[in-house]
């Protein structure tokens, strides 16, 4: 099979990390591996590209001149055609859109991949609902969430198209970690580490609010911020009003993650809205003790009191105490996060997950052959 991963993409986000760990697994299944890249000058930030590439995968860009380019269906039909591309999975909204427009006279079976809706800005919800309406004329569609699998369900996505799939995490630089750095410490702090969109549903205000309690009994701590977003300027604000923004680092977007790990004492994602997050998945396979907000599929990774911990979401109390509950046990952390690494490799592993995939592709490929009229020696032939 030949498989075309197809994204619009903003940076270098879960669905982004999610895609990569899949598409640099395929080839080792015995799989056509390529990824196609939405270029749009309003948000086009090339870093996927360029990540792909590192890693030796064939990488297309797709030019787009905006919300609806007929002509940028046009070009996917022939990107299509010219890769022989067996399967186009599409990840997020504006793929899945331009996706189906594009696949149908190809005879391509059409995967997707629903990562969540996690935007609560009316435009973003009217996308939402018009992506959940195409999605129902896929082969089949993947969620790594039992919650997003029923919003589909009851939007009339049919039963038999679902399948819930846990995102997959490439576990080799995760389980060698570089020694621990120093930018962010002199060695005596301990670092907290938020990793992630800086988004409102992803709680950093709440993780800030709850660093004062931390800071009070832990004043050498300090508060870790990786990743960029809408809400950094908001954020920031708030540490200052808070009088702890000295305790704060906003490290921006990272391209060397693994040392970005090694050097937190404890990973905490405080979310509010989440399907499966690649950030607990790659802390879990660098071994790190996580606090985390029982939303979405998050408690299939993070086990309580096996992997790591679990609060509400939206309660800074109950944050905060299960930081400390790390930061004055670190023989409990090491032992959270040596299950934890041992959890992720056994079920969410990208070898793992890649093989549901294939399984998927599989499927949607019998199911599109069925429904055309193609010779049965040429459905062999692509089998």
């Amino acid at each position: 099979m030949n498989i075309l991963q197809l994204i619009s993409s903003e940076g270098y986000y879960g669905a982004e990390s999610m895609l990569l760990a899949l598409a640099r697994t395929l080839p080792g299944l015995g799989c056509g591996s390529h990824v196609a890249v939405f270029r749009d000058a309003r948000t086009h930030s090339g870093e996927l590209e360029t990540r792909a590439a590192r890693h030796g995968l064939n990488v297309e860009t797709v030019p787009c001149a905006g919300r609806w380019d007929w002509q940028t269906v046009g070009l996917i039909r022939k990107l299509v055609e010219r890769l022989g591309v067996d399967v186009l999975h599409t990840h997020g909204y504006k793929a899945d859109v331009y996706g189906y427009a594009a696949a149908w006279p190809n005879r391509v079976a059409l995967v997707a991949t629903c990562h969540n809706w996690p935007s609560r800005r009316l435009s973003m919800r009217a996308y939402a609902a018009l992506d959940r309406v195409t999605l129902r004329q896929f082969d089949r569609v993947a969620t790594a969430s039992g919650p997003v699998a029923e919003i589909l369900s009851r939007w009339k996505v049919s039963a038999h198209k679902l399948k819930t799939i846990p995102n997959g995490v490439d576990m080799e630089p995760f389980c060698a970690l570089p020694p621990r750095g120093r930018e962010f410490s002199s060695g005596a702090e301990l670092l907290v580490g938020f990793v992630g969109r800086l988004v409102p549903d992803k709680g950093g205000a709440l993780l800030l609010s709850a660093a004062q309690a931390v800071l009070a009994v832990f004043p050498n701590a300090k508060f870790v911020f990786a990743g960029e977003g809408p809400a950094r300027a908001e954020w920031e604000e708030l540490a200052v009003k808070l009088g702890i923004a000295s305790k704060d680092v906003f490290a921006g977007t990272r391209d060397d993650m693994p040392a970005v790990y090694a050097s937190l004492d404890v990973v905490v994602l405080p979310s509010y809205n989440e399907a499966m997050p690649m950030c607990l998945l790659e802390a879990l396979a660098a071994a790190r003790p996580v606090v985390a907000t029982a939303v979405g599929a998050v408690p299939k990774v993070v086990v309580p009191g096996v992997t790591g911990l679990l609060c509400e979401p939206g309660d800074a109390k109950a944050l905060s105490a299960a930081i400390l509950r790390l930061l004055r046990d670190p023989e409990l952390g090491r032992t959270l996060g040596s299950h934890g690494r041992a959890h992720v490799t056994r079920y969410f592993a990208a070898d793992v997950v890649g093989r549901s995939y294939i399984g998927l592709y599989q499927e949607a490929l019998h199911d599109r052959w069925r429904r055309t009229d193609l010779p049965a020696v040429w459905q062999r032939s692509r089998s």
